[in-house]
């Protein structure tokens, strides 16, 4: 959603990184062009007021002026700002220790992906150790409990739908349910209109009485621009909400919504959807959205996503694979980790640069490519799976015609599963105490250098 904001941004940055001293007028300029960055993302006008002003004030200060990497200070300067305007900390839901079960109302205009932000953060909850009940209050839109219903039965959270006319009244009751069905969460999905009317506003404030809830959290379009603004000071007024959840953020919008959000209502952006899967939900940290923003990544994001989907037979495995080497199956259980972790496109959107690279190569991380090697790996036997070496020309031709692949995709395979294996084998002598080990050291960090010179093994 931000490639082209952070573009513009690391274009601006380049042309101060060449200066040895910075001089008033390069600020001017320099502010001037982000101030142009953000209008064109469709941030509000006054957000980029402000922000920028703030920006130009610190950087116009003798530090920063008089220093030796003026550039590198201005980038910082602007780091810490776009983090403050996205909220500066982590916001976590807070729950009510003396209050079995704790409600959740989900508030916000039809078609911001409500419903089904409701079903994503049951899931997550769920995965924390909750138990979740979904209410379904939108008694308005046709087939909603429906939609609410089904996506409940695929993640197996219960959902309440009452009689399905009185929207208050079904709130109501879904917290005795949640009593008998001894749920600790009831999470009230709300009906939304395509813009602000006095009957939705009436509707969300009975509801937010009759069911006192611990938590409201508005759902925004990640993918609106200014015109957010008023409606979420509309729902700040009226229900006064205490976070955000900012759907559809995989989307290719400007994303000016996003950034204007926090500075407009004061309200923490809690959650961010990066896709339609249950999973996709996230705990929004601004500290890294604002480094991904400026082209700096999110290193640390990547690790988490690979711990959830770590662990203790995939340790056995990496020991197996050093002593053992690399087969056509390690090769396909890496492949379905990836996209456990969400696919290449988002991972190595997180690696620093790798966003600006993507969007100049928009086939580089296509996540087919996976489908492509799993279907190919599927059509090898047993044996020529554990034994890739084996596989002859005539092999080559069946398993390609047997994946739907040509032979030179199989070919390139084999050509990556067998430098992935010498890897192996590098890093084994590694390991190995003596001259051996210095060795191995040696052909790691000639490995490192041409995996930094883009010449990746895979």
């Amino acid at each position: 959603m931000f490639n082209s904001l952070s573009d513009r941004l690391q274009d601006t940055f380049e042309k101060l990184r060449g200066k040895g001293r910075l001089t008033e007028d390069d600020i001017n300029v320099a502010m001037r062009e982000i101030r142009m960055a953000l209008l064109e993302a469709d941030v509000n006008y006054r957000v980029v007021k402000e922000f920028v002003g703030r920006c130009k004030e610190k950087c116009l200060t003798a530090d920063v002026l008089s220093s030796l990497s003026p550039a590198q200070n201005v980038v910082k300067v602007v780091l810490d700002e776009l983090t403050t305007l996205l909220g500066s900390t982590d916001s976590k839901l807070t729950f009510a220790q003396n209050r079995t079960p704790n409600v959740i109302m989900l508030v916000g205009l039809q078609g911001s992906g409500k419903t089904t932000a409701a079903a994503k953060l049951a899931y997550l909850l769920k995965k924390q150790g909750r138990n979740p009940l979904l209410a379904a209050c939108d008694t308005h839109r046709p087939a909603a409990a429906d939609q609410l219903a089904t996506l409940g039965g695929e993640i197996g959270v219960p959902v309440f739908r009452g009689d399905g006319r009185d929207a208050v009244a079904v709130a109501s009751a879904s917290i005795r349910e949640a009593v008998d069905r001894l749920c600790d969460v009831v999470i009230v999905d709300t009906a939304g209109r395509l813009q602000i009317d006095e009957e939705m506003m009436q509707e969300a404030v009975a509801i937010k009485q009759a069911v006192r809830p611990d938590q409201i959290l508005m759902v925004v379009d990640a993918m609106t621009g200014q015109d957010i603004v008023n409606v979420v000071t509309e729902f700040a007024n009226r229900v006064d909400f205490d976070g955000v959840i900012m759907s559809k953020l995989d989307g290719d919008a400007r994303g000016g919504g996003a950034l204007s959000v926090r500075e407009v209502t004061g309200k923490p952006i809690k959650f961010v959807s990066m896709g339609e899967k249950p999973d996709s939900l996230e705990v929004f940290h601004p500290d890294r959205m604002a480094k991904r923003i400026l082209g700096m990544g999110d290193v640390v994001g990547i690790i988490e996503q690979a711990q959830k989907v770590a662990d203790e037979q995939q340790v056995a495995d990496a020991e197996r694979m050093l002593r053992e080497g690399f087969t056509m199956d390690d090769l396909l259980t890496q492949m379905q980790q990836i996209r456990k972790m969400g696919g290449l496109r988002k991972i190595m959107g997180m690696i620093p640069g790798m966003e600006r690279a993507m969007s100049q190569m928009p086939d580089a991380a296509d996540d087919s490519q996976l489908v492509r090697i799993e279907a190919i790996i599927h059509s090898m036997t047993r044996e020529e799976r554990l034994r890739p070496k084996i596989i002859n020309g005539q092999r080559r031709r069946r398993i390609a015609q047997g994946s739907g692949r040509s032979v030179q995709e199989v070919n390139q395979l084999i050509k990556q599963w067998d430098e992935m294996n010498k890897m192996m084998g590098k890093m084994k002598g590694m390991m190995q105490p003596g001259a051996g080990g210095k060795k191995g050291r040696r052909a790691m960090q000639q490995m490192m250098r041409n995996m930094g010179g883009g010449n990746l093994p895979f």
